[in-house]
C-alpha cells in the first residue's frame, strides 16, 4: 500500500471514484461523469504545483487527494491551498481518508502553505469527522446553497493553520 502520483492508467478508477461521491452526494456534481469528461482533471494536475495522488492496496486504486489553488491569480490568497480527497465506496472508514489527508498535510507543509482549506457539503458527515480528527475548524458555511432535487444543504469551509505568518 503506497501513495503515488496518479498517472494515465488510474484514469477510469478515478472516474470511478468521483463518480460514487456524486451518488453519495458528497459533491456538488450532479450528474456521473464519463472517461473522456474526467481526462481534463487529470491532464491538470500532471506537472504542476498541484500533482494527484492515488492510494494503492493490493494494486487497486482506493482513493486520492490533491492540492489546488485557492482563488487562483490572487497573489494575496498564495499561501493557502484547497485540500480535496476521495475514497472508493468499498474502502471508506477503514483509515484510507485519515492517510490521504495525512499525506495532503505534510505535502502542504512541504510546499510553504501556510493554511489549508477543505470545500465540503454539511451532508458529508465522514469527511467533517475526519477534518475535526486532524484539527481543521469551522471557518465558515453558505447555508442551504447546494439543492439536490429541492433538497438542500449547505457548504462548509474547514480551515487549518500550518504555521504562523
Amino acid at each position: 500500500m503506497g501513495l503515488r502520483l496518479a498517472e494515465q492508467r488510474d484514469i477510469s478508477a478515478l472516474t470511478e471514484i468521483y463518480n460514487q461521491a456524486i451518488a453519495r452526494r458528497c459533491t456538488a456534481d450532479t450528474d456521473p461523469f464519463t472517461v473522456e469528461q474526467r481526462q481534463g482533471f487529470l491532464d491538470a494536475h500532471r506537472d504542476s504545483a498541484y500533482p494527484l495522488y492515488v492510494l494503492e492496496h493490493e494494486g487497486q486504486c482506493v482513493g486520492y487527494v490533491y492540492l489546488t489553488a485557492y482563488r487562483p491569480g490572487r497573489k494575496a490568497m498564495r499561501y493557502l491551498a484547497e485540500v480535496s480527497y476521495y475514497v472508493h465506496d468499498s474502502f471508506q472508514r477503514q483509515g484510507y481518508g485519515s492517510q490521504l489527508l495525512a499525506f495532503a498535510i505534510n505535502m502542504a507543509r512541504q510546499l510553504g502553505y501556510r493554511q489549508l482549506v477543505a470545500i465540503l457539503l454539511n451532508t458529508n458527515e465522514g469527511s467533517v469527522a475526519l477534518l475535526e480528527k486532524y484539527q481543521f475548524e469551522r471557518w465558515g458555511m453558505l447555508p442551504d446553497v447546494a439543492d439536490f432535487d429541492g433538497q438542500t444543504c449547505s457548504h462548509l469551509y474547514y480551515g487549518l493553520r500550518l504555521r504562523e505568518f
